[in-house]
């Protein structure tokens, strides 16, 4: 996440004070310059009338008066002079700039401002006290929401700390509170996961291990000195079904924890020819292979993608019958910006039903058509999954026309 420029913590920190200075300069301003109108005006009222003479070119006394100045604010000093014809002149003493004579020199305090300050010492602390004053307003509202956000987000980690799994926090703004909040979140969404995952692992390798233990268990109870083919056989297969079972289940948590960790080896990747190794796995098992596209290569771990094409094959021929074939073509939807190759594997079975489509792909989930005496745990579609994400590829189910289903896998292909 990009945090813009302005939303950052610090820049609107420094917004905040800069802003409160700037409005205590101008209300401070203000003040002066209402302060200054005040002094002088006093000053003004304090000094004695003057008598104003206005003469013509000739000399001679055209209006003669007695009053007191008047400042005018911006103009300066403003005298009222009546004139034998009754009219009044305003006589104006403009203001002297800086600099002039009789006035301060440059950058020294006013005058009034020192003799105010010798009669009223106090004048200085109430400034201080109003400096204070204009940057703690100025600055509260943006530090205390700041807080806010920073002790909600204290609390929410406090909470999914003490075992709120579920907890999360709120994302308010577009600065870095906001980033951590929303990385908290999405960390906090993988760890839920996974930790309902393992869960969900635990619960229901329990349940399937319960199955073969009780034959095999049974099986030894009923074994005489001499066991029968049939119970060997029995108990054979239960062992097979533990081992298979085992490695399944071992093979999904590497799967899982490659994905979230770097440190976790699953093989080396290479140039792989997926026509080869899906021509062996089909005549392992008798299915028909098809392909439409002279060649076609994945960067890959060979023995994940054979394992992922046997599920495949293993899965339809369970619950498709006989009808199986595998297809092999180029895609023509790319993965992230790559061109990419499908693996289709059909059946003409029951097919999944449209709300289970997405569902089949969870660790030991069953379809409804599916039954015990079909064999398997439901982990050989989640482990197509996890190898597939594992190769930055895809796979769906969708409904076969005619009847059946088809699992279609795409993988990254490689030029060439």
């Amino acid at each position: 996440m990009q945090i813009p420029f302005f939303n950052r913590l610090y820049v609107r920190i420094w917004l905040a004070i800069a802003a409160a200075v700037l409005v205590l300069t101008m209300g401070f301003g203000w003040l002066w310059r209402a302060q200054t109108e005040r002094i002088r005006a006093e000053r003004m009222a304090e000094q004695p009338a003057r008598e104003l003479i206005v003469r013509d070119s000739a000399g001679q006394v055209i209006g003669q008066a007695t009053a007191r100045p008047v400042r005018v604010p911006g103009q300066g000093l403003e005298f009222q002079v009546s004139m034998p014809d009754g009219k009044v002149l305003s006589i104006q003493m403009p203001p002297r700039g800086r600099g002039q004579s009789g006035g301060p020199p440059s950058g020294a305090p006013p005058r009034w401002l020192d003799a105010n300050v010798q009669r009223n010492p106090s004048v200085l602390l109430w400034i201080f006290g109003i400096v204070a004053l204009a940057v703690a307003l100025g600055s509260y509202p943006v530090m205390r929401r700041l807080t806010l956000r920073l002790e909600g987000l204290r609390r929410g980690v406090e909470r999914w700390g003490a075992g709120d799994l579920a907890s999360r926090v709120r994302v308010q703004g577009r600065d870095e509170v906001a980033f951590l909040a929303e990385r908290f979140n999405t960390a906090a969404d993988h760890i839920e996961t996974l930790v309902q995952a393992h869960k969900s692992l635990l619960a229901n390798t329990s349940h399937e291990l319960r199955a073969p233990l009780a034959r095999i268990r049974m099986g030894l109870e009923l074994m005489d000195t001499t066991p029968s083919a049939a119970l060997k056989q029995e108990l054979a297969r239960s062992i097979s079904e533990l081992d298979s079972l085992i490695e399944e289940i071992l093979l999904a948590s590497r799967l899982d924890a490659a994905r979230h960790s770097t440190s976790v080896d699953m093989g080396h990747k290479e140039r792989v020819d997926v026509i080869a190794l899906a021509a062996q796995e089909c005549a392992k098992l008798g299915v028909p292979l098809h392909c439409e596209a002279s060649a076609l290569h994945a960067h890959a771990v060979p023995r994940l993608i054979s394992r992922l094409m046997r599920n495949l094959l293993d899965n339809a021929q369970r619950y498709g019958g006989a009808e199986v074939q595998m297809v092999l073509r180029e895609s023509a939807q790319p993965l992230a910006g790559q061109a990419s190759l499908e693996i289709e594997v059909c059946d003409r079975g029951p097919g999944v039903p449209q709300a289970e489509q997405q569902r089949i792909f969870e660790p030991f989930y069953r379809s409804s058509h599916a039954s015990e005496r079909d064999g398997g745990v439901g982990l050989g579609l989640a482990l197509v999954q996890s190898i597939a994400h594992n190769h930055g590829g895809t796979v769906q189910c969708h409904d076969r026309p005619g009847g059946g289903a088809c699992f279609v896998v795409r993988l990254p292909r490689l030029a060439g």
